[in-house]
């Protein structure tokens, strides 16, 4: 359909909304418009052009047609749909009132799937409207439809609207839980339910609990954790799979008692299994990332990764010609998985870790990549010898004195010269030779953090360069185990 006749067809229809006209007539306009609008922004720049937004809106009104409200807020989903000035016109209309009133108890099943698809799609991305939704009263009204007995396709668009409402904010979040939000998305996670609405009510827990311990301890409390996990089971949907593990991931981030739940009910091992070859890259990554952050000050799970086959799984994601966002998140789930865990370190070593590692120092990776392999390195090698020296028959030390002239690569490494100084003289020899005065002096002379600069001084007194009375050469002195705690993700 060409430019000008397009534009005049959603005229036409347009016209067609206007208040006197036949219910038969508004329906099958707005019908229209919504197909016209499927996949054509084009379209839909015209109807909100040709003030079809607001007579949309103008349809929803209490007292109106079923049949009405269900054509006018399905054409308000499809306008909605990834284009925010329309996503701001039905704001500005007055749309989120009416559209939310559309929610009540006792209405056309079809109105409240439209309604809430709508509500989805214009809280998806837009802060104002998440908002002005969560003003309205919008949270308890969604979960008054997932409490309900209503279709699935009206539980996976409620659930996602309540995703959409808690990304950044805590009063979305707080409220979910005052009314009851919680338990009634745990229940869409029920074993035989719809896939599709278990992928949305584990991406809306995700948001819900992330940095918010009280909504970890609800969901746990009410079962969460365990379902999440059962959702990971082989042969499961990748899509479900990568929202369950985000959810588990901010539902146990710095929660001793809910990653106690998720490991006894067999979450780590579920977690790694979904690490193996030929699954999902957007699956790897996530689950790498929930290991990261399970490992973080916590040896049992430490502990666990290893017994569970972890590590060569963590290893086996940092092939070459892997996805690089996948390998850094394997890298850092082995930073954290190894820091302190001697059993972990030498699992890692013994099936290829600190080679893999050192092959990702190479100059043309992705900055943050080589940053998180220095960091593995300096984990893996903490206190143990053996992998010191592997770190050097790999060539770890020349790719490492390169890698200092990154700055935000410092800490890492210098946390791993540390430790390949304290106590071997080939170790100290290799760093001297490959330049590693220098590259220590470089981390000296930039504003770094405290501990790197500490480390590169410590290192440079192991090498016998400090000008301190009673330097450390020869000494043992190493750097304690690195972690990072990892900051809850948002899963729109």
């Amino acid at each position: 359909m060409a430019k000008g006749s397009a534009r005049a067809r959603v005229a036409a229809l347009v016209r067609r909304l206007a208040p006197g006209g036949s219910a038969a007539e508004h329906v099958e306009a707005a019908n229209a418009l919504a197909r016209l609008c499927n996949n054509k922004v084009q379209n839909r720049d015209y109807v909100q052009e040709c003030g079809g937004i607001a007579a949309l809106v103008v349809l929803l009104a209490p007292g109106g047609s079923a049949a009405v409200h269900e054509q006018a807020a399905g054409a308000l989903l499809s306008l909605c749909f990834e284009h925010s000035k329309n996503k701001d016109a039905v704001r500005e209309c007055g749309g989120v009132a009416v559209l939310l009133a559309l929610l009540a108890p006792g209405g056309s099943a079809a109105v409240h799937r439209e309604a809430a698809g709508a509500l989805s799609n214009l809280c998806s991305d837009n802060a104002q409207n998440r908002e002005c939704v969560r003003q309205c009263g919008g949270v308890a009204a969604l979960e008054g439809l997932l409490a309900s007995g209503g279709s699935a396709s009206t539980h996976e668009r409620a659930a996602a609207a309540l995703g959409h409402l808690c990304i950044d904010s805590t009063q979305s979040r707080d409220s979910v839980r005052a009314c009851g939000g919680i338990a009634a998305l745990v229940a869409q996670l029920a074993p035989g339910g719809s896939a599709t609405v278990q992928e949305r009510a584990a991406a809306a827990l995700a948001n819900v609990c992330a940095g918010n311990a009280t909504n970890q301890d609800g969901v746990r409390d009410c079962g969460g954790v365990a379902a999440l996990v059962a959702l990971l089971a082989p042969g499961g949907p990748p899509a479900v799979h990568r929202r369950a593990v985000a959810a588990l991931a901010n539902a146990c981030s710095g929660n001793i008692r809910s990653q106690d739940s998720l490991r006894s009910c067999g979450g780590i091992a579920a977690l790694v299994a979904l690490l193996a070859p030929g699954g999902s890259a957007a699956v790897h990554l996530q689950a790498a990332m929930a290991l990261a952050r399970l490992c973080s000050h916590s040896n049992e799970n430490q502990e666990c990764v290893g017994a569970c086959g972890g590590i060569a799984a963590l290893v086996g994601l940092l092939a070459p010609r892997g996805p690089a966002a996948v390998q850094e998140r394997a890298a850092k789930a082995l930073a954290n998985a190894c820091a302190g865990n001697a059993l972990n370190q030498d699992s890692a070593r013994e099936c290829g870790g600190v080679a893999a590692l050192v092959a990702l120092l190479a100059p043309g990776g992705s900055a943050d990549l080589r940053l998180w392999a220095a960091w593995a390195l300096c984990n893996l090698c903490t206190n143990n010898t053996r992998n010191q020296d592997s770190i050097r028959v790999c060539g770890g030390i020349p790719a490492l004195v390169a890698l200092s002239n990154t700055a935000a690569a410092h800490k890492g490494v210098a946390g791993t010269l540390l430790n390949m100084t304290g106590e071997s003289a080939a170790n100290r020899e290799a760093v001297r030779a490959c330049g590693g005065v220098a590259a220590l002096e470089r981390v000296l002379a930039c504003p770094s953090s405290a501990a790197a600069h500490m480390w590169a001084l410590s290192a440079l007194r192991n090498l016998g360069q400090a000008q301190a009375a009673g330097g450390l050469h020869g000494s043992g002195f190493v750097v304690q185990a690195g972690q990072h705690v990892f900051v809850g993700v948002e899963q729109p």
